[in-house]
């Protein structure tokens, strides 16, 4: 749903002037030096881009999820490490206390989430668990006015620089599944909490990634979210919803981007007395590319219509994360494949896109348990 399309329009190419002219230029800047300028994170602030999506009562622009998935499509046309920078604000790291969170937990947390003060993380994955979320070990025992939260968490987004963590972890030992999880909130700097070295990948240099580990982790009592126990994991899948349509729209936004770049550079390499792109089998990659962004475009902005309409969405952000993210690494392949032997070359960007969009297919979901979650919904949707 698009309440103002004025106002839409208007932040929109705020932040597409802001892509182009101040984030594009510092592409490679991160790249070399694994870090965002902090420059550039301050205007990043000042533009609201911390709060986006949270609620305006709170401080933040309150997008809904057609709005934001038309911005996360153009945030998405430069560096995923940008996104990232405030991705898990908008989402991840403050969906949680946004849809159950207590009213004294929202007006804590969420104006210093808006403004950038606190960058929030989301604390789910652990070394023997990741697709299969439920089987997580991490413990919070009651004892007395705190829980005692003890496990390690891992590859977890923005912790390195996170000022709040949202931690999923077992309140019932004893039990099994997801009925005995809950979701708390936990200030870094808490005694007890201590991050790993940060991680090593394959692309998206400047979004850090490390280990969160809990060592008797005194967690004080009103820091339960939603203060009820037992309902961390519909938490969890509720912030997954949203969180896998802003991924496929910022995947969405990375393949327009790299089809732009593929246009422009064939269009201007010669070969054969004339520009490639006159080249039959070029066209075929573009075209093929052209359209599969087109119909994943299509398949994001009807399932934000729908979340907006207050439909369950489960299914439809599942389908729309799977194509999205798979269509990306189709473009991103068949862009290095366009640029050549260049394409392969640092200088020219496109093979640091190639790296970093590789992600895309795997957090927050790979594109096998979207499989599953797909399957899963249809055989209920059948049942019922």
């Amino acid at each position: 749903m698009i309440r103002s399309q004025e106002t839409l329009n208007m932040l929109l190419d705020s932040i597409s002037r802001f892509v182009r002219e101040r984030l594009v230029p510092s592409e490679e800047i991160v790249a070399e030096t694994d870090q965002i300028p902090a420059g550039l994170l301050e205007e990043m602030k000042d533009l609201g881009l911390f709060g986006l999506c949270l609620p305006e009562e709170y401080g933040g622009l309150g997008l809904t999820m057609e709005e934001e998935v038309l911005a996360a499509m153009e945030l998405g046309k430069t560096s995923p490490t940008f996104r990232s920078a405030i991705g898990s604000n908008n989402g991840i790291g403050s969906t949680g206390i946004v849809i159950d969170g207590t009213p004294a937990q929202k007006e804590k947390y969420l104006p210093r989430l808006a403004s950038g003060e606190l960058i929030g993380s989301f604390c789910l994955t652990e070394p023997e668990a990741g697709s299969d979320a439920a089987s997580l070990r991490t413990t919070a025992v009651r004892d007395g006015g705190h829980y005692v939260l003890n496990g390690t968490k891992r590859f977890i987004t923005n912790a390195p620089e996170a000022g709040l963590f949202t931690v999923m972890a077992r309140t019932d030992p004893a039990g099994k599944g997801a009925g005995a999880i809950s979701a708390f909130v936990v200030e870094a700097g808490t005694a007890g909490l201590s991050l790993g070295r940060i991680d090593r990948k394959m692309g998206q240099k400047g979004a850090h990634t490390c280990d969160v580990i809990f060592e008797n982790c005194r967690v004080p009592v009103e820091n339960l979210i939603g203060e009820k126990e037992g309902v961390g994991f519909k938490t969890a899948m509720k912030v997954l919803d949203k969180g896998r349509l802003h991924i496929a729209a910022v995947a969405t936004g990375a393949a327009e981007r790299m089809l732009a770049d593929a246009l422009r550079y064939a269009m201007e390499r010669r070969q054969f007395g004339k520009a490639i792109v006159e080249f039959e089998l070029i066209q075929a990659m573009l075209a093929d590319s052209k359209a599969e962004i087109y119909a994943s475009r299509c398949m994001i902005v009807d399932a934000a219509r729908r979340r907006d309409a207050g439909e369950k969405v489960t299914a439809e952000s599942s389908c729309a994360k799977m194509f999205a993210t798979e269509m990306c690494g189709r473009v991103a392949d068949r862009a290095v494949q366009i640029f050549g032997g260049a394409g392969y070359m640092s200088e020219y960007g496109i093979e640091r896109f190639y790296r970093d969009v590789r992600l895309f297919r795997i957090y927050e979901g790979t594109t096998q348990i979207q499989q599953i979650v797909i399957a899963r919904e249809m055989q209920r949707s059948f049942e019922r």
